[in-house]
């Protein structure tokens, strides 16, 4: 997922701030504020959203990680579910246990592209969703691994993925689904749970968060398309999850889960708490920004209440 420019529905989207908010935020901090629940999810139907991509009209695509789902949930907080990925026969995706949709990105023609995790060799990889069409796999992933993060590169064909088993990330071709280690180290790997998890293509680089090391990752992409030297460029965020750029540079709001918390993370500076579960969240998993608006997804795999999409507005 990369920055996304102002829409033409963002209008659409700050009015949802005022019509579909839950009670005022008591902890919202700068440079975020006027954070409201936009739309309360049911956890009993397994809708519990893992990634987010957002549409032009300032509605946002989700992934609903064990129900198997991409869902759509409109600026009325209205959620259709737009497909339903095949189940594996006996699932066996490493860490989770359950056939999992993670990651989600979109192109310009509203193709969206997911990643989904079954510990199969039938099913796990990347799959398309064209509009109005059918789920179908375009390219397959080892099925020891858990595929998370997406991001696509529209101008040269390819997708990334974060697999948080393997520590690598993948290099997917749009054109034949051919499949290639682009990055691999030490920096991507686990330390004991969870490994390489959000991505995010941004100002020329990939950008990858680490769950277990709490750790933001910057790897170039060099002129020939590979891959160049893994930065760490920002520590300290104990169970990350995803992140997301406010499009000042390389400022990003990044979800740290199991904290219920969003933090603001600048270059060289400390990452400051600006959303707390007194606002809502429930277990935040990813972030998106659109304009000056923020979504945020809670997926309340811990707290077990309210998953949800937060809305909160960029002030600074």
């Amino acid at each position: 997922m990369t920055r996304f420019a102002r829409p033409a529905g963002l209008a659409a989207a700050s009015l949802a701030l005022t019509l579909f908010s839950a009670a005022p935020a008591v902890s919202v901090a700068p440079p975020l504020s006027d954070a409201h629940v936009l739309a309360h999810l049911d956890l009993a139907a397994g809708q519990a959203p893992e990634n987010i991509v957002l549409e032009p009209d300032g509605s946002a695509d989700v992934t609903f990680i064990g129900a198997r789902q991409i869902a759509r949930i409109g600026l009325d907080g209205h959620t259709q579910v737009l497909a339903t990925l095949p189940a594996p026969a006996v699932p066996a995706t490493p860490l989770v246990g359950f056939a999992a949709v993670t990651g989600i990105a979109r192109a310009d023609d509203g193709t969206l592209y997911v990643n989904y995790a079954t510990g199969t060799e039938d099913l796990t990889g990347v799959w398309r969703l064209s509009p109005g069409g059918v789920p179908e796999r375009i390219a397959a992933l080892p099925a020891n691994g858990l595929p998370n993060g997406l991001a696509l590169d529209q101008q040269h064909g390819d997708l990334y993925v974060a697999d948080s088993v393997l520590g690598t990330v993948w290099r997917v071709s749009l054109q034949d689904g051919t499949r290639t280690a682009w990055a691999t180290g030490t920096e991507l790997q686990p330390a004991g749970f969870i490994g390489a998890n959000g991505l995010r293509k941004h100002h020329g680089a990939i950008w990858v968060s680490n769950t277990d090391r709490g750790t933001i990752l910057r790897i170039p992409i060099c002129p020939d398309g590979s891959a160049g030297p893994i930065e760490t460029r920002a520590t300290g965020l104990d169970g990350i999850d995803d992140f997301g750029f406010t499009g000042q540079g390389d400022n990003l709001l990044a979800a740290r889960n199991t904290a219920n918390e969003i933090v603001y993370v600048t270059p060289g500076g400390a990452p400051t708490v600006v959303l707390t579960q007194q606002d809502g969240l429930s277990n935040p998993t990813s972030v998106a920004v659109c304009g000056d608006t923020v979504y945020v997804t809670s997926a309340a795999f811990f707290t077990l209440q309210d998953p949800n999409l937060l809305l909160a507005r960029i002030t600074a």
